[in-house]
């Protein structure tokens, strides 16, 4: 995506309830400050999965921000919860997780988790800037199963596999058919 670090544009979440679910109390004031730059005022701070789990219960949050490397490792497990919680809106809440630690394994652990975005530690106010806005723009549909519940994990749509049906309702064939050609002619 890419923000102009010289562009004149004004973002504001002002009016955004936004929830942070950190362990470590460093990295839950550096999040703090940056969101707090970005005109976030409705903060709700969580260290654990039983306070971040009695908030969810509780208030209505536009965007839920989770680290996901701390001691216990609570972040995918919160996440987990949030998607099959069933506590509407929040179960459908914007997720972005943070991670000091990408490896491949984890990245798909976190896509499966229901998360709409990763970011790896350490965190840039721009660059979590970029996917705040990305998320709130994606338009991605939410998927619910048996085995995963979130945000469509494909970014771009090219269609179903050749020789397959597909799985979802809205699935395209694969095969479009013959191009056809009209001519028009003014009388």
């Amino acid at each position: 995506m890419g923000i102009n670090p010289d562009s004149k544009a004004k973002f504001n979440l002002q009016h955004a309830t936004v929830m942070l679910l950190d362990e470590n109390p460093l990295s839950m004031n550096i999040l703090v400050q940056i969101l707090t730059g970005f005109g976030a005022k409705q903060l709700t701070r969580c260290t654990d999965l039983t306070t971040a789990e009695a908030a969810v219960a509780k208030t209505q949050f536009d965007l839920i921000i989770v680290d996901s490397t701390g001691p216990s490792l609570v972040g995918t497990k919160f996440v987990n919860w949030l998607r099959r919680s069933g506590i509407q809106p929040n179960c459908y809440a914007s997720v972005l997780l943070t991670s000091g630690h990408t490896a491949q394994n984890f990245v798909v652990e976190a896509r499966d988790c229901g998360a709409h975005f990763i970011i790896a530690k350490p965190l840039t106010p721009l660059v979590l800037l970029e996917r705040i806005i990305w998320i709130s723009k994606e338009g991605r549909k939410f998927l619910e199963s048996d085995t995963y519940v979130g945000p469509d994990r494909r970014f771009k749509n090219d269609g179903v596999p050749l020789g397959t049906k597909g799985r979802r309702k809205d699935d395209l064939p694969p095969e479009v058919g013959k191009l056809q050609c009209r001519i028009w002619s003014r009388m």
